[in-house]
């Protein structure tokens, strides 16, 4: 069962309709679609086509077409025919896509084959020429299908023709290639072709029916007609097919789209190229790495590009994905282990992307550049969940929670853990140990790989074991009961796990579709929440810095100091200076200016001075790395702020004409009774240039001061906690908190 086969159930009806067909002056019979390709499955139509001069008698032709078509009715074939001129074909398929895309397949059976040839020659000739508008009719047909199908890879039974992702979009693919609108790679659907008609060719064998949807109960006959160990082999196999076919398609419509235009559509001699970090930059709106770059010199290279593409919201170019590969199948640039800092965050950065991940994330595994970076994926590639509660096979599920999980970002003081967690918290599956207990064995190894500390790697265990204990509970047990709470309470260790657990629920739940979860099972589980919460008596809140004896004398003098430190590949910067209101304003925007990205910071004011540790990273324009030059700097800030606003003002519009992806509005929390003579604002936002300056600038506005300041920023979310009193000291009252804190979110929107 393959190809042979349906060439030869071909060349069988050629020679069929050979034997049928009487010569007469000026008439043609060609076959057209899946016929004319040589691609007949058993219960296959026959699509023909009648051709002729127009100078034949009615009579004779309407005898030539019936004296083929009664035999092959009484033979039980379907057949779709038509009887045209050549200007009457071309007529038709003007008005009709479907028509158009059926003759750019045509071939002769009999008759007068230069009829066939001219006709061919104005289906190709007609397609090319108006490629742009009938392209964007195949478009718009294929979106509505896809509508009514559904996504082949991802329905318990699918249509293998219809779906998205089956041998319809194949067709579409090839017409696409036809056009020369864009080069279309087919190769890179060959072998998904042949897995996908095979599938159809032994669904027909096995039903006697010419049907295309593969029903539950014909999976097991189909494997078998296949040789396929079981169902799950079989349907793994359909749904990896069906994921190259799709996404062979949208990268095909985005270069259509864009090769040759700038981001807000001109057509350009030299489409507009951006660099966005060394050796990566935007062109044709896809995110590249530069052809000089030397991929060996650099390991993360990769998965920056990866993390850049997914917060501008754009694919990374085939090209990139292919050269990367290649470098990897060579020993080349491969990531240590453990990970470099800058690798895991540029990881959380992609999995924090939301909906562009998944594009990207596609990509990546396509080209198999993901098992490079994480072998555990390849277990659970296009894993089938034969489950009705399951609307996704086991890989694109994970992904799809940490797309839920990326919207949850705020609600958590471990954005890192919560994505890493989403989006391997079924790592398990696939074998018949209990899922959750197997997948935190596979954690630990994965996570100490990518460079994340014992405690956090206790955690993520923690949240991969009991991934389903909140929504277990919350639905099977009495609420009211204490020792439902206890049993949670005995598992969860502190409120920054419970947060985790709670976002992780939520966003597995709606990953798995309506059938698992509803505002019914949200309720429950926030009600649960909400008692163990009640339970657990520590806070979330970060601690003040402690700082050693030595900074703290130094502090005492009144004096400027900046000692800088080498951690490749990050630089730790302590400074020391005269407090002032402001001030943590003034060196954020200092740094930012020395083009450093803050990474984390810790901050006190002792006395009358400030004494801060910044952990910063060089950016691509950063120059040589200076402590006397930051110094300058500072103290020149510190005199005099003026220009300071103006050219961070400038800076950040640079930053504003690059493309970039909705996300989760920033949250300003107020803590009035968490520390001692202090009010505690807590921000949890996406990361931006110049973020810090911005708070800092926005709380000294309101006439408040910062005693203290914790920022960490993780991948692409920053959160910020400031100590805060009045100018002349103490906490601020409720009405003045909650005004600060109504500014903050105004300047922060």
């Amino acid at each position: 069962m393959g190809t042979r086969e349906r060439r030869e159930r071909s060349n069988d009806s050629d020679r069929l309709l050979n034997s049928l067909f009487t010569g007469v002056a000026g008439v043609a019979l060609a076959a057209i679609g899946g016929y004319g390709r040589g691609e007949l499955s058993p219960g296959s139509d026959l699509d023909i086509l009648f051709l002729h001069n127009g100078r034949v008698e009615e009579e004779v032709l309407a005898e030539l077409v019936n004296r083929v078509l009664y035999p092959l009715w009484d033979k039980s074939f379907k057949v779709d025919h038509a009887v045209r001129t050549r200007a009457q074909t071309r007529d038709a398929a003007s008005d009709d896509l479907k028509v158009a895309l059926g003759l750019l397949d045509i071939r002769i059976i009999c008759g007068d084959s230069e009829l066939v040839a001219a006709v061919q020659h104005d289906a190709i000739d007609d397609w090319r020429g108006k490629s742009r508008e009938r392209l964007q009719q195949l478009r718009k047909s294929l979106q509505e299908r896809h509508e009514r199908a559904g996504e082949l890879a991802y329905l318990l039974e699918p249509d293998l023709k219809e779906a998205r992702g089956g041998l319809r979009d194949i067709t579409a693919l090839r017409a696409i290639s036809l056009s020369g609108a864009v080069t279309v790679s087919l190769e890179h659907v060959s072998s998904a072709e042949s897995i996908l008609m095979n599938a159809r060719e032994a669904l027909h064998v096995t039903t006697g029916r010419d049907k295309d949807r593969l029903l539950f109960q014909e999976q097991d006959k189909v494997a078998q007609q296949l040789k396929y160990k079981d169902a799950d082999q079989l349907m793994s196999a359909i749904a990896q097919a069906a994921r190259s076919v799709d996404y062979l398609l949208e990268s095909t419509w985005h270069r259509f789209e864009y090769r040759g235009k700038d981001g807000i559509g001109r057509f350009l001699k030299k489409p507009r190229t951006t660099q966005v970090s060394p050796g990566v930059f935007i062109a044709h709106q896809e995110v590249s790495i530069t052809e000089e770059f030397d991929l060996s010199a650099d390991p993360v290279i990769g998965i920056r590009a990866a993390a850049i593409a997914a917060q501008a919201g754009l694919p990374i170019a085939p090209a990139t994905l292919q050269r990367l590969m290649s470098t990897y199948r060579d020993g080349i640039g491969h990531l240590p282990n453990p990970w470099p800092r800058s690798a895991r965050e540029n990881l959380i950065t992609l999995i924090g992307a939301g909906q562009p991940m998944v594009h990207i994330w596609e990509g990546l595994d396509q080209e198999e550049i993901l098992f490079q970076w994480l072998p555990e994926w390849r277990a659970v590639r296009s894993l089938p969940q034969r489950n009705v509660l399951h609307r996704h096979t086991v890989d694109r599920h994970m992904v799809e929670t940490a797309v839920y999980a990326a919207a949850l970002t705020r609600r958590v003081h471990r954005p890192d853990l919560l994505l890493f967690a989403a989006l391997f918290h079924d790592i398990g599956k696939g074998t018949q140990e209990d899922h959750s207990e197997r997948g935190e064995k596979l954690i630990a190894p994965l996570a100490a790989r990518i460079g994340f500390s014992e405690a956090d790697i206790a955690t993520l265990k923690l949240l991969v074991k009991h991934h389903l204990l909140l929504s277990a509970t919350a639905t099977r047990r009495d609420l009211d009961d204490p020792a439902t709470i206890a049993s949670v309470t005995a598992v969860i260790p502190d409120l920054q796990t419970l947060e985790l657990l709670h976002a992780l629920s939520v966003a597995d739940g709606q990953a798995t579709g309506s059938a698992a979860w509803s505002n019914w099972k949200e309720s429950l589980l926030s009600e649960l929440v909400s008692r163990v919460t009640s339970a657990l008596t520590d806070n979330t809140i970060a601690a003040q810095p402690i700082f050693t004896d030595e900074q703290l004398q130094f502090a005492r003098t009144g004096q400027l100091r900046v000692l800088i430190e080498d951690r490749e590949p990050d630089y730790a910067i302590e400074i020391i200076a005269p407090d002032k209101p402001g001030l943590l304003s003034i060196v954020a925007g200092v740094l930012n200016l020395a083009r450093f990205d803050v990474r984390s910071a810790r901050t006190q004011t002792i006395e009358n001075s400030a004494v801060m540790k910044w952990i910063v990273t060089p950016n691509q324009y950063a120059p040589t790395v200076d402590s006397a030059r930051i110094h300058q700097m500072i103290s020149d800030a510190v005199k005099d702020a003026s220009d300071l606003s103006n050219q961070i003002a400038r800076r950040i519009a640079d930053y504003a004409n690059l493309p970039t992806i909705p996300v989760p509005s920033p949250i300003v929390e107020i803590f009035l009774d968490a520390a001692t003579n202090a009010t505690i604002i807590e921000v949890r936002s996406h990361d931006r240039p110049a973020l810090l300056f911005g708070i800092g600038e926005a709380i000294t506005k309101c006439q408040i001061d910062i005693k203290s300041a914790i920022v960490t920023t993780l991948g692409a979310e920053a959160i910020d906690t400031l100590y805060v009193t009045e100018i002349g000291g103490g906490g601020l009252s409720q009405p003045r908190a909650q005004e600060v804190a109504e500014r903050l979110a105004a300047a922060l929107a």
